[in-house]
């Protein structure tokens, strides 16, 4: 009986044809060129080898580039994760209000760039909220926009626009959790930190991966705001990858542009396969 419902082959690959066909030409035929660009030089007609990698990886702008990003991730994502994850604890235990903070805390995400980064400009600008601020109580101007202190706003503005998505993500797995779990080990006697950190932290390591990722992605995103805000060539505290990248890209240096986006995906692959293994380490079924 089960035999008679079975598809044949044919049929599963005519459905899937169309897909493969648009995955390999918007993204498999544009990696392959990428690969192809980054072992020649910027015309794409002479074979340079490694060249283009080792030009990339001399380079100071690079390094500087590289240095903020992974500084910047290294501080923004654990921080997100642990503001989040506290957020949405406390939410957990307060379903009154919880639709009219979520609502409150997804607002930064819905707004347009070019607001975001009025917004900075307006609380962080050399007249703004902040200086303001700072002169009523006796304290002389900082210049947040134009010095190291640029790297601090570009951090804060990140956990203001990336909180709200990521404690609804927490509020979705922590509803995953059965309540028996907890109940049980309340009759036994647990405190509530014995019961946040033998149940609730370990059966929240599945989402954790996903969360990382998610937030990475985001953390490049955030160039768009430095962009707008400081331009091609911000503060060096905030020069980030995408601003190198998108320098060479006006120079017309596609070799390094090219080389540079291998790296930065090898980078991402790894990362992913990381973040999957850990996932599939700990996604247990209870």
């Amino acid at each position: 009986m089960i035999s008679r419902f079975r598809k044949p082959p044919l049929i599963i690959v005519a459905f899937l044809l169309p897909s493969i066909a648009g995955s390999a030409l918007f993204f498999g035929a544009p990696l392959f060129e990428t690969a192809r660009r980054s072992l020649t030089d910027d015309v794409g007609n002479r074979f340079v080898g490694l060249g283009n990698y080792a030009a990339v990886l001399t380079s100071e702008a690079f390094r500087l580039a590289a240095g903020n990003t992974a500084a910047f991730m290294a501080i923004s994502v654990p921080a997100l994760l642990a503001l989040s994850l506290g957020c949405a604890l406390l939410l957990r235990r307060s379903s009154a209000v919880t639709s009219l903070v979520k609502s409150i805390l997804l607002l930064p995400i819905a707004l347009p760039v070019c607001a975001i980064a009025l917004l900075i400009s307006f609380a962080f600008g050399p007249e703004g909220w902040v200086n303001g601020a700072l002169a009523s109580i006796g304290i002389d101007p900082v210049d947040w926009l134009g010095g190291p202190a640029a790297f601090g706003v570009l951090i804060v503005e990140y956990l203001w626009k990336n909180l709200g998505y990521a404690t609804v993500l927490w509020l979705a797995a922590l509803a995953t959790i059965p309540e028996r779990l907890e109940g049980a080990a309340r009759l036994d006697g647990a405190s509530r930190w014995q019961r946040l950190t033998r149940i609730t932290l370990p059966l929240l390591a599945p989402t954790v991966p996903v969360l990382v990722l998610l937030s990475v992605v985001n953390a490049f995103k955030i160039y768009r705001e430095a962009y707008l805000v400081a331009g091609s060539y911000p503060p060096q505290s905030i020069y980030l990858l995408p601003h190198l990248l998108n320098n060479w890209f006006a120079d017309l240096s596609l070799g390094k542009l090219a080389a540079a986006s291998m790296l930065l995906l090898a980078a991402f692959a790894l990362l992913a396969f990381l973040l999957v293994a850990a996932w599939r380490r700990n996604a247990r079924p209870l």
